[in-house]
């Protein structure tokens, strides 16, 4: 657990980039520099991972069983995202901001790019976040139509929530036992990047996997 003084250290560390930026991360990738990714809900969570120098903070659709108490996130809504995500930008300056796409807005093109506008012109998102089922035509299309409208996207393969109900629940995803093989996931990996996603955000696969 942190306090002041150990937050005041991080603040003063030249060592921690003064704005993190997708260009940023992708060079920190090159140069094997470890990026760092928090969830935050609130503005006193955001403030401590900023200042700690924490790389990219989600705002995670997961608030919908962290915060609201329910069994999964699918009745997470739009405007639950715009509030946790204004309330934590308040409390960022360096940090890329990513905000989810919840499920009830990923399943309309239309839809997707209106929700996304908003969250990075309303709620000062940088980036969204996708989940991306596999072998979703639909879903790589709004990645290529979101990518080309020059909107950051962060791919979200592997276990992804918004799908629990045909995985069969929160399983480890991308071994003999998964619905989705190891094979179909790096094949998606493949395909997420080529439709232009700005990241992957891999979700509870093996570790030779990734």
């Amino acid at each position: 657990m942190s306090n002041g003084n150990d937050i005041s250290l991080y603040k003063n560390n030249s060592n921690i980039p003064k704005l993190i930026t997708i260009p940023k991360l992708h060079q920190m990738k090159k140069e094997g520099i470890p990026i760092v990714s928090l969830t935050a809900y609130d503005y006193s969570m955001g403030k401590e991972m900023d200042q700690a120098g924490v790389d990219v903070i989600l705002i995670g659709d997961s608030l919908g069983c962290v915060i609201q108490g329910k069994q999964n996130t699918l009745s997470v809504s739009l405007e639950d995202i715009i509030y946790h995500t204004k309330i934590v930008s308040n409390g960022i300056k360096r940090a890329l901001l990513v905000a989810d796409l919840p499920f009830s807005c990923s399943y309309n093109i239309e839809k997707v790019i209106e929700s996304s506008v908003s969250l990075l012109s309303k709620a000062g998102a940088a980036a969204v976040k996708l989940e991306i089922p596999s072998n979703s035509e639909l879903h790589l299309k709004m990645l290529r139509e979101l990518n080309s409208l020059s909107i950051p996207v962060f791919a979200h393969i592997g276990l992804t929530p918004q799908s629990v109900h045909s995985l069969g629940g929160y399983q480890v995803q991308g071994n003999s036992k998964s619905k989705r093989t190891a094979e179909e996931l790096l094949e998606l990996s493949i395909q997420v990047e080529k439709c232009g996603a700005s990241a992957v955000v891999l979700e509870c696969v093996p570790k030779d996997l990734v």
